[in-house]
């Protein structure tokens, strides 16, 4: 299939020269750069959530005396 495609002058140059010095057409150097591109696996930047603590991480944990009842209380206080 035929298309045409704008490609920067000097990536160009570069292409023709390297498809010359390893005597392969122009198109099987562009079809192979396609094949590598397509079927490259992306890097996925995993996701890391913020740290949000507050306080002392040393300091008791003030909620963990209380019961699910009183807790559930506390979180709906005034609603």
């Amino acid at each position: 299939m035929k298309t045409t495609l704008d490609i920067h002058d000097e990536l160009l140059i570069r292409a023709k020269r390297h498809a010359k010095e390893t005597g392969r057409p122009l198109r099987a150097l562009v079809e192979d750069g396609l094949r590598r591109a397509l079927s490259a696996v992306p890097e996925q930047e995993s996701y890391r959530l913020p740290d949000m603590r507050v306080g002392n991480p040393d300091d008791p944990d003030p909620l963990e005396h209380l019961s699910w009842p009183e807790l559930r209380d506390l979180i709906y206080e005034g609603r």
